[in-house]
């Protein structure tokens, strides 16, 4: 009797817990369209400018749902700039976002990315080294070391780096019940803050045609300016010693760490609700380990021989990786050309998630740049800052910028402007103003549970975005501390 009553009372529970989140959200978006019609048109919005940032946090928080958290935070930032034709604007920024030059680069890249690793996959080669690292590796320390050398070895891109790392460790990973947000966390962490102090990365290229742009170098010195400024980057400098003691297991689990990795080893490294890349059941490793072993590191030789080639764009290694890979398997009749070309399509739909995280970020961004957010920031802490306090205040205060809008880059297209003028005032120096922006967009971008290096990596290493986000903030906390004491003992 009492468990048919607790059946019949259940689905009340239920319907009420819906109907109460519907309301809130309604009230919500009320909310914003409210503050729409009633703001002045051609006014700053101040403080307001923070709203649809934070609920978004609130949103993805709640829910443990990042793209539909994005969407509903760029709805609501329509709503602020213009009631009466929110939808509109809405369309109007889809298509802006679509048509930009760095979401097409990022949504080749990434899906093309997906495709080769399905070729590698479906190929065996991908299977064959990591059946090789099982018979090297002997200890689960051995197997967190490897995932932390791989990542600093593969250091031209956080893409690359993310989706390759992820999917050869996992099986090694899983050998020694390591979970999978613990491998998400050690890929993610020599993502961004490896390509920040490697100067032939993505990183180093576009940062040093921004400080040309914005007058702090010269045409063509912004990579030596970038250079000396390494040193200062502290972020990547303090992440890489807290996942070396992470991967040496010198620093303990940590908050929700501890809880997965006590899952993981009861057994169950995938935590519940994740899904792994699965491109087939029937996937062989090749007969020799050694050719198994060249089908694998060739393919990847030849995806950064030829990004450095051009120019370090991913893109274009993407592109040609792709190619010598169908002609090289097809040659050895690993697989047919069919099964190589429908791989391909595989990978990309794989990657269709972390595609709309992204774009659903990038959407957030432009409401968020429409709203002055950086401005406001920015102009806000500004006239309180002085010499001693400044590195460590806008790294932080910009790190939180990034944090909030997964804007690892477009945050410090607005923001330099601002920010070089007031260091230069203050007398602050020039490369630690730069190691100061660096640092924060690396941390911010390591942090925000809806940046695409975030998402990449859980989606490589088979967890949600939000289980490694959780997982790994205490960490971030750790390596923000620090940094932020670097900062201050700098100045």
């Amino acid at each position: 009797m009492n468990t048919h009553s607790s059946a019949l009372r259940s689905p009340t529970r239920y319907i009420n817990r819906h109907t109460m989140l519907s309301l809130i959200v309604v009230l919500t978006l009320g909310l914003f369209t409210y503050i729409g019609l009633t703001h002045p048109k051609g006014q700053d919005y101040g403080w307001l400018s923070l709203l649809p940032t934070a609920l978004v946090l609130v949103f993805a928080l709640t829910t443990h749902r990042t793209v539909e958290a994005l969407f509903c935070g760029t709805i609501a930032g329509a709503l602020m700039l213009d009631p009466d034709n929110a939808v509109k604007h809405i369309v109007n920024i889809s298509l802006e976002v679509m048509v930009n030059d760095t979401i097409a680069w990022i949504i080749l890249v990434c899906g093309l990315m997906g495709g080769l690793i399905a070729i590698l996959e479906k190929g065996g080669s991908i299977l064959s080294f990591s059946n090789l690292l099982v018979t090297k590796i002997r200890s689960r320390k051995q197997s967190l070391l490897m995932t932390f050398v791989l990542g600093i070895v593969i250091f031209i891109d956080d893409y690359l780096n993310a989706i390759a790392i992820s999917s050869s460790m996992k099986k090694v990973t899983d050998s020694y019940k390591v979970s999978r947000e613990k491998l998400a966390y050690l890929v993610d962490s020599t993502a961004a803050p490896i390509c920040i102090i490697v100067p032939i990365s993505t990183w180093a290229v576009f940062f040093s045609s921004l400080l040309e742009a914005n007058g702090v170098a010269t045409t063509g010195q912004g990579i030596n300016e970038y250079i000396s400024s390494i040193p200062y980057m502290a972020y990547g400098w303090v992440t890489l010693a807290v996942v070396f003691l992470v991967a040496t297991e010198k620093l303990p689990d940590l908050g929700a760490m501890k809880t997965a990795e006590r899952r993981a080893r009861a057994g169950q490294t995938k935590p519940d609700g994740a899904r792994d890349i699965d491109f087939g059941s029937d996937i062989k490793a090749h007969s020799n380990s050694t050719m198994g072993l060249i089908n694998f590191l060739l393919p990847m030789f030849v995806l950064v021989a030829a990004s450095w080639y051009f120019g370090i764009d991913l893109l274009a290694g993407v592109f040609v990786a792709i190619a010598f890979t169908i002609c090289f398997y097809g040659a050895q009749k690993l697989i047919t050309m069919n099964e190589m070309f429908d791989a391909v399509y595989d990978g990309i739909k794989v990657m269709l998630l972390p595609l709309a995280t992204v774009i659903g970020g990038f959407m957030l961004k432009h409401v968020n740049d429409s709203l002055g957010i950086t401005q406001y920031v920015i102009e806000t802490v500004g006239p309180h800052l002085s010499a001693q306090l400044f590195p460590a205040v806008i790294f932080l205060v910009t790190g939180a910028l990034v944090f909030a809008t997964a804007s690892s880059w477009g945050v410090f297209a607005v923001a330099m402007p601002i920010v070089f003028p007031l260091a230069a005032h203050l007398g602050v120096p020039l490369h630690l103003t730069i190691g100061a922006l660096l640092s924060a967009s690396a941390a911010g971008s390591h942090s925000c549970f809806f940046s695409d290096s975030t998402v990449i990596s859980a989606q490589g290493s088979g967890c949600t975005a939000m289980q490694h986000a959780i997982t790994q903030l205490p960490y971030v906390i750790v390596a923000v501390a620090f940094t932020t004491l670097f900062f201050l003992i700098a100045a």
